[in-house]
């Protein structure tokens, strides 16, 4: 079993910075990839960004040049820095782990309000 934990969201205004952290812990081995994804009432949860144990990348056009995902393998911790948040990126986010061995595993935060005022 695998638990993350989340912490860092908040209410911040129109242009503002937040930066969300996920400390994972557990059986955690081989190659994994951690990201971030966010629902927002009424709408499909959506991936924010991903970011592998190699260090590779991945992004939603939404979020390229505000938003920068990194990850320090030694702690199992993976991070978020928001900037020029705006009120569209309101919405829960949650952290997600894949792990990929013999078989892929999936686990979820329980996921951290972001709220960003006009």
């Amino acid at each position: 079993q695998v638990q993350l934990v989340e912490s860092g969201g908040g209410l911040v205004q129109f242009g503002g910075s937040l930066r969300l952290s996920c400390a994972a812990s557990g059986r955690i081995f081989g190659y994994n990839e951690m990201g971030w994804y966010r629902q927002a009432p009424g709408k499909q949860r959506e991936l924010v960004a991903a970011i592998g144990s190699g260090g590779n990348t991945n992004y939603a056009d939404s979020v390229k040049g505000r938003f920068t995902i990194s990850r320090d393998n030694a702690k199992n911790t993976v991070y978020l820095q928001m900037n020029v948040l705006k009120p569209e990126d309101t919405a829960v986010y949650y952290c997600h782990i894949k792990i990929v061995s013999a078989i892929v595993a999936s686990y979820w935060g329980q996921g951290t309000q972001v709220t960003v005022s006009s």
